[in-house]
């Protein structure tokens, strides 16, 4: 029970995370435009990417857990 809550909470962060980096984009991207710029990341982006593997990690590990039920 306590497993199936963490999964919500962290799918919940995962997707924000997810949809916080493709804020910036727009939809020039995902209709094909070649408006592309290239630019280093800043801290908060790095860190944005991090959390997001991070989370990613933590989600498929608490997925392979409730696979396995006691």
């Amino acid at each position: 029970m306590i497993l199936t809550i963490f999964q919500i909470i962290v799918a919940g962060l995962l997707i924000t995370a997810i949809l916080m980096q493709m804020q910036g984009t727009g939809l020039t991207g995902a209709f094909g435009g070649s408006g592309e710029f290239y630019r280093s990341k800043r801290s908060v982006e790095k860190m944005l990417l991090y959390g997001t593997i991070v989370l990613a990690v933590f989600f498929a590990a608490v997925s392979i857990a409730l696979l396995f039920p006691h």
